[in-house]
């Protein structure tokens, strides 16, 4: 039996990478998927497209993480197409990577306000739409909070930031039966991880520490999101889940 089945998720920033990824497994396992995007229409409609391939409901909406009103606009739609709410991923992120001479404001603000701000709102916002039964939030962190890379001291805050307060939202929202958990990648073969300023070499160190000896791929990820969002976790919650072929 489906995992999923009957249940409503929204994913955001899932036109692309680990976001467009889980959000197709959510509806192979019966949900149907939210897939939120800022910019890419196209890759968008395409996520949906082969989610509807499959049977599955999926519908894009456009909403820019880091604005309160465009989140209020992504969860009225949602229930306004599918009438509930059960799971939430917060994985709408940037990250950019570069020493700290090249760290200014603008670079800081733009990594706080979509990484850290745009998930704590979005899970304010959740709170309006779970049912009685609570449901499950699932924020895609990342092993960087942890390693803390050279070149990446602020981007690796903004995950931090994520693993502290998946901690505490745990302890706030079990009274209300919202599970809210983290998944911690390593390094991902994304489109983002080719557009963020990598240094040479990056790729091929992290591939050197990492034991299973190459670096992730989203459907790596996928799988442990559909356990978080489902049953199969119903006593799980304030957990961070480390998803990277063995690198620390």
């Amino acid at each position: 039996m489906a995992k999923l089945k009957d249940k409503v998720a929204i994913v955001t920033g899932a036109s692309k990478g680990i976001g467009a990824e889980i959000a197709r497994h959510f509806a192979r396992e019966g949900a149907s998927v939210v897939v939120n995007y800022s910019s890419s229409k196209s890759a968008a409609d395409t996520v949906v497209k082969e989610i509807e391939k499959t049977g599955a409901r999926a519908l894009a909406v456009k909403a820019d993480i880091s604005k309160s009103s465009d989140i209020e606009l992504l969860f009225k739609e949602t229930q306004n197409a599918f009438g509930r709410l059960d799971i939430l991923v917060n994985n709408a992120g940037v990250y950019r990577a570069g020493p700290i001479e090249s760290v200014t404001a603008e670079i800081y603000h733009r990594h706080f306000d979509l990484n850290v701000l745009g998930l704590l709102l979005c899970t304010k916002e959740s709170l309006k739409y779970f049912g009685e039964d609570g449901g499950s939030i699932i924020n895609i962190s990342s092993v960087a909070s942890t390693a803390a890379p050279a070149n990446l001291s602020v981007y690796s805050a903004t995950k931090a930031a994520v693993d502290a307060i998946t901690r505490s939202l745990s302890k706030e929202l079990g009274p209300r039966k919202i599970r809210v958990n983290a998944i911690n990648p390593g390094l991902i073969e994304t489109e983002g991880v080719h557009e963020a300023g990598f240094p040479d070499g990056f790729r091929e160190w992290i591939q050197s520490e990492t034991p299973l000896g190459r670096i992730g791929l989203p459907d790596d990820v996928s799988p442990t999101a559909v356990f978080l969002a489902s049953s199969d976790s119903k006593w799980i919650t304030g957990e961070h889940w480390t998803i990277t072929g063995g690198f620390r």
